[in-house]
């Protein structure tokens, strides 16, 4: 199965940074960043200690469903987005595990694709789940907090090189 994986859109980074709202409608928090494990849903790496970052609230789903989970995530206040690619992003390359879960086409979670997954073990989990043609997409959050981190989507292969 090819797969790549997504940071958010620098569209939608762009309005935040610009004060537009999250998705409770309010603007974006401003905050230095401790360097303690806030990562970026845009360049996907870990916001440096003393570098300005957004929290803000963020359901990453088209459908309002009673699964589209809103959640707190960070940005950078300045940086460029990790182009989507099949190989592991910073963010997730340094923790031990995540959360995945897959999605249907109307953004409801698929019966038995949540898990928590040792970061050697994506592959073989997005593998697994996308074997599955209900899954349209797969989301990765925090296993400590369940907060979003990225989004897994299929791919033909043309499209992924």
């Amino acid at each position: 199965m090819t797969y790549v994986f997504e940071a958010l859109t620098t569209d939608i980074c762009a309005a935040w940074r610009a004060g537009g709202p999250d998705a409770n409608g309010k603007p974006p928090e401003r905050a230095a960043s401790d360097g303690g494990g806030n990562p970026c849903r845009h360049c996907l790496n870990d916001i440096p200690a003393g570098r300005q970052m957004l929290i803000l609230a963020h359901r990453p789903f088209t459908h309002i469903n009673p699964y589209a989970e809103i959640g707190p995530i960070f940005i950078c206040a300045a940086c460029e987005r990790l182009a989507d690619s099949k190989t592991l992003p910073p963010v997730l390359a340094s923790r031990a595990r995540h959360l995945l879960k897959g999605y249907s086409s109307r953004d409801r979670i698929v019966g038995g694709t949540g898990e928590i997954v040792e970061t050697a073990n994506i592959a073989a989990y997005v593998d697994r789940v996308f074997s599955n043609p209900a899954v349209k997409f797969i989301d990765v959050r925090s296993s400590a907090n369940n907060c979003f981190t990225l989004r897994i989507n299929r791919k033909t292969e043309e499209a992924a090189t």
